[in-house]
Parts: structure tokens; C-alpha cells; sequence
């Protein structure tokens, strides 16, 4: 069985950049294996109610604007689940969350690049489902919780947000700028929260850990890593470190 799995996909231009992170990616999805499924709950789609994409074949979303032209080359179009995404419907469903499904959603930034570096050849199907911000982090724990029985399918759950964003803060720096000490405060207590189990902790950030609200002004970037830790168990974490100095890219696994 798969675990659930925590990324940051930091900024679009992963996949071109020499930084830690890609390195990591690039090697994550030969460790996992070849899922029967992706299901990735991306920081860049929200709605009201979770909807699932359920398309036949997947399109690219350039879903930014000003980035070097080579990014908006890029493409990832793998095969969609529709099975799964009605299978996930009925799942939410059943736990008392109304859901629903979109056959023309295709793949935003959030779920294709770290795909593109774990999955590079495209042919493990994929789907999305959409987050909620204004419900917080109870509620996509709750999300979590309801799709854990889909890691028995060999389903692949991601959540694809950053576990520090603040673009507002953003000066130009390098790419493997390190990060400054509120970020490493910010990054340093979650991890041990999260390590530790303290969900109910973690549920409360934005007043209990330091510098949160400095580190997400909004909640989007953070809700996927709930989405994850209600898929699944105990946490490990896999990876650490920062890009542009604002960025933590860290990601964890829940087994």
C-alpha cells in the first residue's frame, strides 16, 4: 500500500532549476513504485465543494504568468482516472462531504510538476481534487480521512502545496539562497509537531506556531499537507531544505 505523501512543488520552474528538491523528486518516484493511480490535492484549484477532475486524458495547465518560455513548453498529459474519481465522489459521499466531478478540469502546476519529475513518462493515470481554503484545515483532514481507503486500490495520494509560502516576501533570491530564521522557526516547529502526532496542534497553527501567518497569509499552500495526513498514518519525514530563501520544500510521508 501506498502512502499518502506531502510535497512543496515550490515554483513552476522546478523542473529546470539545479536545487535539492528536484533532485529529491526525481529520485521519489522510483522509490514509491508505480501506483495504479495519482489523486492530487493541488494548492491551485479551489471551489466550493471538493470536485474530482475526471477527464479521459489529462491536459497541461500553465496556470502563471511571466516565466521564461521554455517552462510554458512544457507539457504533461497523462492518462485520467474517471474510475477513481467516481470511486472518490462516492467515498465523500459516505463520510457526509458533498463532492462532485469535473470532465474537463486538466492538470495545474500543483499536481504536473512534481509529476513531471517523479512520473516523467506520463503513463501512470492522474486526477485532481480541489481544495477548499475557506474551511481550513479541519475540514481537509476530514477530506483526507474520507479518500484513505483508496491507498488499498494502490492509489497514490498527494498533497502538493509548500510548507512555507510568502511570494510577498520575495527579493530575487538565489535559487538555493538559504532561508532566514523565522522560516527555519516556522519549519522546525511543524516538523516536530508533525513527527510527534500532535494533529490537534497543527490544526491550530496560526496560533501556535511562530511566524505562521508571516509564512501563509493564506491557508491554500498548507491544506494539502491535511488532505495527506488524514490518508494516512504515522509521519516520516522525506525530505528538507529551501528555495528563493522563502520556500521550504519540505515533504513527508504517512504510512
Amino acid at each position: 500500500m501506498f502512502p499518502a505523501i506531502f510535497l512543496s512543488h515550490g515554483a513552476p520552474t522546478l523542473p529546470l532549476v539545479d536545487a535539492p528538491a528536484r533532485d529529491f523528486l526525481l529520485r521519489l518516484g522510483k522509490e514509491l513504485g508505480r501506483p495504479r493511480a495519482i489523486l492530487v490535492a493541488s494548492a491551485h484549484w479551489d471551489t466550493p465543494a471538493p470536485v474530482l477532475s475526471a477527464m479521459q486524458r489529462n491536459t497541461t495547465i500553465h496556470d502563471f504568468y511571466g516565466f521564461p518560455r521554455e517552462l510554458y513548453q512544457l507539457q504533461y498529459e497523462p492518462p485520467g482516472a474517471p474510475d477513481i474519481a467516481a470511486a472518490a465522489v462516492a467515498l465523500l459521499h459516505r463520510a457526509g462531504l458533498p463532492a462532485g466531478s469535473d470532465p474537463a478540469r486538466g492538470l495545474d502546476h500543483g499536481a504536473w510538476v512534481p509529476l513531471l519529475l517523479m512520473y516523467p513518462e506520463a503513463d501512470v493515470p492522474v486526477l485532481q481534487i480541489s481544495l477548499q481554503p475557506p474551511l481550513g484545515p479541519r475540514h481537509h483532514l476530514a477530506v483526507g480521512k474520507a479518500l484513505a481507503e483508496l491507498r488499498q486500490q494502490e492509489v497514490l495520494i498527494i498533497g502538493s502545496g509548500s510548507f512555507t509560502h510568502n511570494l510577498g516576501r520575495f527579493r530575487g533570491a538565489a535559487v538555493n539562497a538559504p532561508a532566514p530564521p523565522d522560516v527555519i522557526a516556522f519549519a522546525e516547529w511543524f516538523d516536530e509537531a508533525i513527527l510527534a502526532g500532535r494533529t490537534a496542534d497543527t490544526l491550530h497553527y496560526r496560533a501556535l506556531a511562530p511566524h505562521a501567518v508571516e509564512q501563509h497569509p493564506t491557508d491554500e499552500h498548507l491544506l494539502p499537507l491535511f488532505v495527506a495526513m488524514g490518508a494516512g498514518g504515522a509521519a516520516e519525514r522525506l525530505h528538507s531544505s529551501a528555495m528563493h530563501s522563502i520556500l521550504r520544500m519540505d515533504a513527508y510521508a504517512f504510512r
